[in-house]
């Protein structure tokens, strides 16, 4: 089978594999169908009889293998396609944090059939996450973290560490040993090849780093994600009110969490609300509901543009060449301003500026839309003269397009920083909202500036 080229697996295929042995035929399943992509397609084709004999072979490796590499929507539909008791079994090998994510994908009923089937412990763990916002840190951290009392010492910390390896721990759950007091307050952390390298007997007090960082649980995930990804770390902890040790989190969670917010920014500017599930699963229906809303608000907004040409009536028709020119003026003042947008609100949510930025962004932008201003204007003014409008029209039309720069680089730069002082999401500035704003005012700067120039105007 080749990876390029990956076949569907059939229930027949899946009845040689269980023949076998568990794990045997899935894991060179597994290895030749390399994309997550196609691997979830062929699990989404398996009729039921072909799910369930998938969950019998599957053991605790390949469990992990394929329910964290394909998307957790498709991870989501086999755990509901299983039985309780078969994904109970095969749940536990996934970190905390990934089964969470999982879990909240799946419809309350079968959800709380699994968690019912799982151990009281491994349940218990499951619902607090699930419990938690969604947008907090704690949401996203693994509880199993290893941690070891001040005062002791560096074999005491390895040999802690060995058994806590035993229980399934990973490059990143593991790279930290946290050092907390009588109470779980976080007093200090060392990195485990520091605490392999200390001398025999050494307390674990004098190797490890104090005051380390750490999130607090209800503080905002992607804020939390951004500080570890910064930092470079694998891990970062998670503490209550009291700075007691709840968790950790991953740098593959901070990845994911960074990701889905790009993602979710991305779909928000292009003036939709974000779609929550892999487009190939989106429904018609579903793509209608988070399209149409954006779409209405848009036409609302864009409807005062025919007011205000109503308003101008009398000046296109006394320069009816005028009218040849509002297509270009409107379309160059939203490109201008949508490209602004795009990259302040991509600067916002990396925390790169913020609203007390505001004179430098104005300044960077507005010097930026200056040059930008000129060279359009040039550009306007050839296509004017080509056009054979006269001297006044083109003037007209090279002054405008300079303004309508200008105006648009102001209203783009400052919109998104005024929103995060308010606490809204700027991705809501859309290229097209931006767009939209820019439109009706540009043909006011247009009109006003062919009614100053224009002798045919003065007057009306």
């Amino acid at each position: 089978m080749s990876p390029a080229a990956p076949q569907r697996l059939s229930h027949e295929a899946l009845g040689r594999i269980l023949r076998e042995g568990p794990g045997t035929g899935f894991d060179r399943w597994l290895v030749a169908v390399t994309d997550p992509v196609r691997r979830a397609e062929q699990v989404d084709a398996l009729d039921d009889d072909g799910v369930h004999a998938l969950g019998r072979v599957l053991d605790d490796d390949g469990a992990e293998e394929l329910l964290s590499s394909i998307e957790t929507h498709a991870a989501a539909s086999l755990l509901v396609r299983w039985e309780p008791t078969t994904a109970a079994r095969l749940l536990p090998a996934l970190n905390s944090d990934l089964a969470t994510d999982i879990l909240r994908e799946v419809p309350a009923r079968p959800r709380d059939a699994i968690l019912g089937a799982l151990s009281a412990d491994r349940a218990a763990v499951l619902r607090d996450l699930l419990g938690r916002a969604v947008d907090t840190a704690a949401a996203h951290m693994v509880p199993e973290v290893l941690s070891v009392p001040a005062r002791a010492s560096a074999e005491e910390a390895i040999g802690v560490a060995r058994g806590f390896g035993g229980r399934g721990a990973d490059s990143q759950t593991g790279a930290y040993v946290y050092v907390v007091d009588d109470d779980r307050r976080l007093v200090g952390v060392v990195a485990f090849r520091a605490l392999v390298l200390a001398q025999p007997g050494t307390r674990i007090s004098g190797v490890m780093t104090s005051s380390p960082l750490y999130v607090d649980q209800d503080g905002d995930a992607e804020k939390a994600a951004r500080l570890l990804l910064d930092h470079r770390l694998l891990a970062l902890p998670v503490v209550d009110q009291r700075q007691r040790l709840l968790g950790i989190l991953t740098a593959d969670a901070a990845a994911d969490i960074v990701e889905d917010e790009a993602t979710d920014d991305a779909e928000r500017q292009g003036a939709s609300r974000p779609l929550d599930v892999p487009y190939l699963r989106a429904s018609p229906l579903l793509l209608w509901r988070k399209r149409i809303v954006w779409l209405l608000v848009l036409f609302v907004a864009e409807a005062y543009t025919g007011t205000v040409l109503q308003i101008f009536e009398h000046e296109l028709e006394a320069v009816v060449s005028l009218a040849f020119f509002i297509p270009l003026l409107i379309g160059t003042g939203g490109n201008a301003g949508t490209q602004i947008t795009t990259t302040i609100v991509r600067a916002v949510s990396l925390q790169q500026i913020r609203l007390r930025d505001l004179g430098r962004v104005l300044v960077t932008e507005l010097s930026t839309a200056g040059l930008i201003a000129v060279a359009m204007a040039g550009a306007g003014l050839v296509r004017a003269f080509t056009l054979d409008v006269g001297w006044e029209i083109v003037l007209v039309v090279s002054l405008t397009l300079a303004a309508i720069v200008m105006w648009s680089a102001l209203v783009a730069s400052v919109l998104p920083l005024l929103l995060t002082r308010t606490r809204v999401d700027p991705a809501v500035v859309s290229g097209p909202m931006i767009a939209t704003i820019v439109d009706g005012t540009g043909l006011v700067i247009y009109f006003l500036i062919a009614k100053a120039l224009l002798p045919e105007l003065r007057g009306l």
